[in-house]
């Protein structure tokens, strides 16, 4: 089509579509957009949410309409600075990279972006784009890369080491039997230190590829068994709470490994926790969840079923959160780094999603599920990411 001709076709629609327009409410286009969309006032008091707004505060319309903006963000935040910049030059004004933090929220990456609404005295339109989503492909994206990774070392570990680790064992073992009292010693170090080997390689055959398996799984059931073991267990002295969502709908999983992968976390939950005081919440929400390619095939998968596990421990050093999931690094003395990197491929092959958010009193750990395809959905269908 020539550019002549298209610039006509532009104007024909616009034309039809003109006369309807006015019939459309403006709540209701606000409200049909994927961006959370919010109407401040002179007072900063909120005068309008949209549904992802609410997502996005983690409260209802008729919450947010009791609330100014200073009560969900601190007023330091450069967000007033940007409304207060709108109100000022009567222009829109945008902000990028912004970190909203407060008991209530923690939103990192956020871009907002601000104009002024002339039908309401100091009025100011605010709309919030969360990077969190972005960032968590990202991170899921290099999870998975260690995960890879982790499964490539199995199983050249299992080529590798375990056939020629047995022979040496053996060998020990028949120097043993003839050697002198000293030389017996070295042949017992020997057989121990290949049995220690031995151990590592077979947990880092956890990591080999393997299909899963998977089922409708009450996710409930798994976190009270998960937290009945680690009561009996290691966090004995640990306070645990819970948080559920009781509607939740099954998650679309293998039930064992499911466990496996909680404990792990609870175990590390409990170990960052302070001795006297520590405390660990298990959580359970339904989000507007991302949705994700699966490996393979064009299918795409929604994880609006968020399973949280959040310690007040010391937080996770810096210098070790962009390699958390990787094979080998650990921030405990004597930790072999193999827990989370399992966790992480564990979660991957569920085609699930895992973050961390971690600061001093604060670590959450979120896993972000499926539903289970059986099972209908009347909740609001995910934002595609």
């Amino acid at each position: 089509m020539s550019s002549t001709l298209a610039r006509r076709a532009a104007a024909g629609i616009a034309r039809a579509l003109r006369p309807s327009a006015p019939a459309l409410e403006a709540s209701a286009i606000l409200g049909a957009l994927p961006v959370p969309v919010v109407v401040l006032d002179a007072d900063n008091r909120f005068r309008f949410a949209n549904p992802p707004a609410e997502l996005f505060f983690q409260l209802s319309v008729a919450s947010l309409a009791q609330h100014t903006l200073g009560d969900l963000i601190p007023t330091d935040s450069r967000v007033f600075s940007l409304v207060e910049q709108v109100r000022a030059t009567d222009a829109p004004v945008s902000d990028h990279d912004l970190v909203l933090e407060s008991p209530r929220l923690h939103r990192q990456g956020v871009s907002v972006r601000g104009a002024p609404l002339p039908e309401l005295s100091g009025g100011v339109v605010l709309t919030l784009q969360d990077g969190s989503t972005a960032q968590k492909l990202d991170r899921q994206l290099t999870f998975r890369g260690a995960a890879r990774g982790a499964s490539a070392m199995a199983e050249m570990l299992a080529h590798e080491v375990k056939n020629p680790l047995s022979g040496i064992r053996g060998a020990a073992q028949l120097l043993e039997s003839s050697a002198s009292e000293g030389d017996r010693e070295l042949c017992t170090l020997i057989q121990d230190e290949a049995d220690r080997i031995r151990n590592l390689v077979e947990r880092m055959d956890m990591f080999s590829e393997r299909p899963v398996e998977c089922a409708p799984v009450n996710i409930h059931e798994v976190l009270d068994h998960v937290r009945r073991v680690a009561e009996r267990g290691f966090a004995a002295h640990i306070n645990i709470h819970e948080d559920y969502d009781p509607s939740l709908p099954p998650v679309w999983g293998n039930r064992d490994l499911l466990i496996q992968v909680l404990l792990n976390l609870v175990k590390n939950a409990a170990e960052a926790a302070p001795p006297v005081g520590g405390e660990i919440h298990l959580m359970t929400a339904y989000h507007h969840g991302v949705r994700i390619a699966v490996p393979g095939s064009s299918e795409r998968v929604d994880l609006p079923l968020q399973i949280s596990v959040r310690d007040n421990g010391g937080g996770i050093p810096d210098e070790v959160r962009a390699s958390l999931f990787d094979p080998f690094v650990s921030t405990k003395r004597g930790g072999q780094g193999l827990g989370l990197a399992l966790v992480a491929k564990l979660v991957a092959d569920h085609g699930a999603l895992i973050e961390c958010d971690s600061r001093p009193g604060r670590t959450v750990f979120r896993l972000s599920m499926p539903i289970a395809p059986a099972v209908p959905v009347s909740r609001p269908f995910p934002i595609d990411a």
